[in-house]
């Protein structure tokens, strides 16, 4: 049975066998191309560092974001230790800032400083840092809903601060300080305007001593700014809520002798929300 079953096989020359291992060889081929993407043609990959970096600026002069960063990325991956490195690594973070990435701005920035401690446009650098915090994505719709600038979360304002003041201590002499001194007042400001938004949350909680802490923080950490007036007036009413009537006085004195026009004492606060502001539905 097995010798007729062996008989009907075919017999195949030589030839038709390496016909036959060549065609699936070709077919494998065929199949394993079809699964496999051809590299994405890059233009930029014979050009020199000074091409990469003069492109980079006018893609960015024509605020061109992306095709910007893409060619100051290249700059600093391709030529790390060419003279155009560092200069590109700044215009990287620029573009990142106005192409609405601040983390990454802020990122870049920080290891430019880590890298080049004694780079000359280490003040520029910090000015562009102080910039990216100046203005959080929160501050987008303040104009919209009329929100205090001194109700939104500080922590990009005080970062902001740091680099202003680094910036002003350090480079007296920079041209970037003068405005730099302008936005650490306005900082200044908003931020002691924000203590005096939490001071009252907990006023209007009853939560008074918490209340008279974070007042007392916007005389001894912010002096002589405007938030000063309602900070001593929540001082004086949260000691009059707790009974402690001469704490009480003492504050009065010192809030009729510091804002003697003063309407908060016979007035008390005005309505804290804006009539404009979606907010205060939540």
């Amino acid at each position: 049975m097995s010798r007729t079953a062996i008989s009907f096989l075919p017999t195949l020359s030589l030839s038709q066998v390496i016909s036959r291992v060549l065609l699936m060889f070709a077919a494998l081929a065929l199949i394993s191309g079809c699964g496999t993407k051809a590299p994405e043609y890059d233009p930029t990959a014979n050009w020199n560092a000074e091409r990469l970096f003069q492109d980079g600026k006018t893609e960015m002069n024509s605020a061109n974001w992306r095709v910007a960063k893409e060619r100051f990325a290249a700059v600093e991956a391709r030529f790390p230790f060419g003279v155009y490195a560092q200069q590109a690594q700044i215009n990287l973070a620029y573009c990142q800032w106005k192409d609405k990435e601040p983390e990454l701005a802020i990122g870049t920035l920080t290891r430019f400083q880590q890298q080049y401690p004694g780079n000359p446009s280490m003040d520029y650098v910090l000015y562009l840092k102080g910039l990216v915090n100046f203005t959080p994505p929160s501050a987008v719709f303040s104009s919209i809903t009329r929100q205090n600038p001194g109700e939104r979360d500080v922590r990009a304002l005080r970062q902001s601060f740091a680099a202003f003041t680094e910036l002003v201590q350090q480079y007296p002499e920079s041209r970037y300080t003068p405005d730099a001194r302008k936005r650490l007042s306005w900082l200044v400001n908003t931020m002691a305007e924000n203590e005096m938004t939490i001071a009252r949350f907990y006023y209007d909680r009853f939560a008074y001593v918490a209340a008279i802490n974070r007042a007392q923080s916007v005389i001894t950490d912010y002096q002589g700014v405007p938030a000063a007036e309602p900070a001593l007036y929540i001082m004086m009413m949260s000691y009059e809520k707790l009974g402690m009537t001469e704490l009480r006085n003492d504050t009065e004195r010192v809030l009729l002798q510091n804002f003697p026009k003063t309407t908060l004492i016979s007035n008390g606060f005005p309505n804290k929300y804006s009539a404009w502001n979606p907010l205060r539905l939540f």
